[in-house]
């Protein structure tokens, strides 16, 4: 069954009420850009914003909603995409079929996880967008980026697939090489949206033959090429990832208290240094991905 999500307005004040009743519930609760908490299980991820939008995204949202808050599928409505701006990503061959675009972020980030997402738009989905504010990732800043993710990920289909620190270490230290862990992700990303014949848009990041190996089996029209942002699904899996990764960055800083720079360069070093201080140099592979040059920098060997 397909996820659907649906959203109600639910006072910010009941905020702490609602929160514990979910941890009653055994939830699985987090923190989340602009939201009292986030939270997962039943079936269903909530996420209450302080602006009091109460999203929920599962196969029966309604049926959450009506046991959980008393709320019936008459007073729930769709989110709106994002506001139309100028120097939006352009899709001219996804707007006419249905494309599964996918892109990943963190992989040249020393801290946080790597993650993929992928975006299935319907030809309707792409004229909505289009002419808006999704575009490369990589166009804008981190404020727009959070806030257009999380619009993408109430309105379109799209799926995630992430590699925290802890088993992005042990998986490079199995394989030695990047490739085929971003394969296994795109593949596993894909493959939640996928349907017959549908076509499939990836940034190129290796040879051709070692995603298609990934997704063998698979009934989909795939094609790699470099600078696939400029596709519109690409672009807005761009910016859903990339909201992923600056979300558990975020969160990994907080937990461990050391703000966690991106990227590899001079603030992750310094950061990295603060790190060990304060945790150890056992606990690093707990936010950083170990084979990068910075943890040399340390005088560790990668761990």
């Amino acid at each position: 069954m397909a996820q659907r999500t649906v959203v109600v307005k639910v006072p910010a004040s009941r905020g702490r009420e609602l929160e514990r009743r979910l941890v009653e519930r055994r939830f699985e609760m987090r923190s989340a850009p602009y939201a009292l908490y986030w939270a997962r299980g039943e079936g269903v991820v909530v996420t209450h914003y302080e602006s009091g939008k109460f999203v929920v995204q599962g196969e029966s949202p309604e049926l959450f909603l009506e046991q959980f808050l008393g709320l019936v599928s008459e007073g729930a409505a769709p989110t709106q995409p994002p506001a139309p701006t100028r120097g939006s990503a352009a899709s001219p061959a996804g707007a006419l079929v249905t494309t599964i675009g996918g892109d990943e972020s963190g992989k040249g980030d020393y801290f946080g996880p790597l993650v993929v997402a992928a975006v299935k738009l319907t030809p309707e989905l792409s004229s909505k967008l289009a002419n808006g504010e999704v575009r490369d990732c990589k166009l804008m800043n981190d404020e727009s980026v959070l806030r257009v993710g999380a619009a993408l990920r109430a309105n379109v289909p799209h799926a995630i697939a992430r590699l925290d620190p802890p088993e992005y270490n042990a998986e490079h230290a199995r394989v030695k090489n990047l490739n085929p862990m971003l394969a296994a992700l795109h593949a596993r990303a894909v493959r939640e949206l996928a349907e017959p014949g549908v076509r499939v848009v990836i940034d190129q990041f290796a040879n051709e033959s070692l995603l298609r190996k990934a997704l063998a089996g698979v009934d989909i029209q795939l094609e790699q090429r470099h600078r696939a942002e400029e596709e519109l699904a690409v672009a807005a899996a761009s910016v859903i990832a990339r909201e992923q990764f600056l979300a558990a960055l975020h969160e990994l800083s907080e937990r461990f208290a050391v703000d966690l720079a991106k990227g590899a360069g001079r603030p992750v070093d310094v950061a990295a240094r603060r790190f060990v201080t304060l945790h150890g140099a056992d606990a690093l592979g707990q936010v950083a991905k170990l084979h990068f040059k910075n943890t040399l920098k340390l005088g560790l060997a990668e761990r």
